[in-house]
């Protein structure tokens, strides 16, 4: 007996679609993830890339107790800002004093209010 088939059966439409349905959400939902990864990502190398350069702008300077901690335009344009910490290291030898040639440099970049990403160096006093 051979069946005389015209198309396909409702069920077998609905099938395809679901299985259609589940393989688009899934490639969605990977293109969402990817492209969150790479905005962290440069959000992350920006703001290395403004801590180095604000950290080797201090280290060029004179030796202070403070450094100015403007940022480029391009990068407050884009919603990234500075803090530059100076702290004097405490003197091993001599308890509640300071060392007067070294200083602890602490750079920390913000993005729209959010920390980032924090550098530390010191600078000595030669």
């Amino acid at each position: 007996m051979i069946k005389n088939e015209k198309g396909m059966s409702l069920i077998e439409v609905l099938i395809a679609l679901a299985i259609l349905g589940l393989v688009a959400a899934a490639f969605l939902s990977g293109l969402a993830t990817a492209s969150r990864a790479l905005i962290i990502a440069d959000e992350r190398t920006t703001a290395e890339s403004l801590a180095k350069s604000q950290m080797e702008y201090v280290k060029s300077q004179s030796y202070a107790d403070s450094y100015d901690d403007s940022v480029p335009s391009d990068y407050t344009d884009a919603g990234y800002s500075a803090t530059i910490v100076v702290e004097p290291l405490p003197d091993p030898n001599d308890p509640g004093n300071d060392l007067v040639d070294i200083q602890k440099i602490t750079v920390t970049v913000d993005h729209h209010g959010k920390e980032v990403i924090t550098l530390e160096d010191y600078k000595v006093d030669r």
